[in-house]
């Protein structure tokens, strides 16, 4: 499992990382609240640890951004800003749970296994890449907040791609996952499915990439 850290002072960094590598859990860091925010976005961390006054953009800013783009990522709140009205701020933001500094590290790594246990179950109905998300449970695909209605054919073509994004799936592993292993394309029906699922997820920046005499593959 994979954790980020979003926080300035280095020397509590460095402390967190050594528990959290005890632990077993892979570490990212980031000293400022916009390349918090841009790996956050672009990487998949099973949980962040972000600090509220941080440079360049405060960690309530951070919070409330990823929330808006669909990261439902959990947070905890690390900060030594204590009061009633900050707690509740953070909270109501999106964050998953709020620390004071100063803090015992035996009681931060509880809190982390907690949240992990309770996102179990519902990790496995979300499938997350940049900004796209797919809830399998409630058959929702959003793109940077927005909901995409998506045809049954194109939902399971859009499920192939994004549960294997960044790997090359090939023309007939998507035939056989959205028509069955019977179906003979006779009308490049695969090409007018990914057509129209282009016209409705790629917007300005395109995910889904035609790999030449191999199929088709999802990626920044």
């Amino acid at each position: 499992m994979s954790i980020l850290i979003i926080e300035d002072e280095k020397k509590l960094v460095d402390i967190i990382k050594i528990a959290l590598k005890g632990e077993r859990y892979s570490v990212d860091e980031a000293y400022d609240g916009k390349v918090g925010l841009d790996k956050a976005m672009k990487n998949n961390y099973s949980l962040i640890i972000l600090d509220i006054m941080l440079p360049k953009k405060n960690g309530f800013t951070v919070c409330k951004e990823l929330r808006e783009h669909q990261i439902h990522t959990p947070i905890i709140i690390l900060t030594a800003r204590g009061s009633e009205g900050d707690r509740i701020m953070g909270l109501d933001l999106g964050a998953d749970d709020y620390l004071v500094k100063p803090f015992g590290i035996k009681e931060l790594l509880a809190r982390i296994r907690a949240i992990l246990r309770r996102r179990k179950t519902t990790d496995e109905n979300i499938v997350k890449y940049a900004d796209l998300v797919m809830d399998k449970k409630k058959h929702e695909v959003t793109r940077a907040g927005i909901t995409t209605p998506l045809a049954p054919k194109e939902y399971k073509l859009l499920d192939m791609l994004l549960s294997n994004h960044g790997e090359a799936i090939s023309r007939q592993r998507l035939i056989e996952h959205a028509w069955g292993p019977d179906f003979k394309e006779k009308n490049n029906e695969l090409n007018v499915h990914i057509r129209y699922l282009r016209k409705k997820i790629d917007g300005n920046k395109p995910l889904i990439h035609t790999i030449r005499d191999v199929g088709f593959i999802l990626k920044e």
